[in-house]
Parts: C-alpha cells; structure tokens; sequence
C-alpha cells in the first residue's frame, strides 16, 4: 500500500510520518518512508532552488515542476519494488504536491503522468495563519499568499477526488491529528478502529 502525507508547509507532515511508521512497524507491518524531494542530485538541486527568492515566479515554478518530475521518477522503481515486497510506503508528498504548488496545472499533470497514484492521500488541512508560525521562513514558499492558494488548491484536488483523498484537522495538537490518521487508514489495513485512541 502506497500512502502519502500531502499539505501545506508546517502541517506537520514530518512529524506524522514518524509517529505513523512507528504505529504501524508496533502492528508488525513492514514499512518504508520516503520523502519528496530525494537526497538525489536532483534533490539537492530542488531543496536549493526551493530557497531562492524568485522562486514562486513562473519559469523556476517551470523548472521545479520539470526537477520535481524527475527526482519523482527516480522513486517510482523503489515504491513497486517495496510494494512487491508487502512494505506499506508512507511517502512525505507526491506529485499531487506538484499539482497543488505549481503552475499550469495541466502541463504539470501532464509531465507526472508516469508517477504512481497514492492508495490513500491524508491531507492535513491547516490555517494559513498557523503554517505561517510553524515555519522557518527561508522558503519562498513560506509566504501567506502563497500558501493560501496551495491550500485551496489542494482542497480542490481532495474535493475532485474524494476515494482517494481523506482530509485530517491539522490545527488540533500532534497526538489527536496521529489518532485521526490511525483511524483513518486503519480499514484500509484490516486494524481494528475501536482500539485506537
């Protein structure tokens, strides 16, 4: 199974990911956590551009749309060859991040069209406002506009695909958004809900 953390930045995607593959490996499953972008060259070169700032202007989106792509397609051998192996992946984004943060939307579409599509996407819906405390800043991406148009974005992805998608309350504490994860992605893994708090 192939499940993926999306959200705006200061979510707490990361910090979800740890307790979730944690909760999951005390279940006895095996697991595997990835995280977009990779540590690839292509990665590193990402994570920099990531921090210029013209880097919300339309041809870096351009380009880190192109870099996200194929650092994305270095992973797409890893996710099936874990799959193969009964692993569940818990992936830290995915192109639906892509989707939701650059532009044009169908050109984007269009050059992930090889990535693998998530079983189950958790979106952890958080308050601009609160994204913008829990951040460092050094993101161009960090900024209120901006992340307030990622989060609509993303909140219409979830609404055009609601099999898929399952949308978390990000602006409640840690522990109570980790219980709302279990319980969601437990039926898709046979675990029973009544015991999860």
């Amino acid at each position: 199974m192939y499940i993926v953390l999306e959200g705006i930045d200061g979510a707490g995607k990361s910090t979800q990911i740890t307790a979730l593959k944690q909760w999951l490996e005390d279940s006895g499953l095996e697991v595997e956590a990835i995280v977009e972008p990779t540590d690839s060259d292509i990665g590193l070169l990402i994570r920099k551009l990531l921090q210029n700032p013209k880097a919300t202007e339309e041809n870096i989106q351009k380009t880190l749309g192109l870099l996200f792509a194929a650092d994305r397609l270095l992973l797409m051998d890893k996710i099936s060859k874990e799959e193969y192996c009964n692993k569940i992946i818990i992936s830290d984004r995915s192109f639906y991040s892509s989707l939701a943060y650059q532009n044009p939307s169908g050109w984007i579409a269009e050059i992930n069209k090889f990535a693998k599509k998530p079983d189950i996407v958790l979106l952890l819906d958080l308050d601009v406002d609160l994204a913008i405390e829990r951040c460092s800043g050094e993101d161009e991406f960090e900024k209120k506009s901006f992340l307030s148009n990622v989060k609509d974005s993303y909140l219409d992805l979830a609404k055009n695909d609601k099999n898929r998608f399952k949308i978390i309350n990000a602006n409640n504490g840690p522990k109570k958004v980790q219980t709302d994860i279990r319980k969601t992605i437990a039926p898709f893994l046979g675990i029973c809900v009544s015991g999860i708090d």
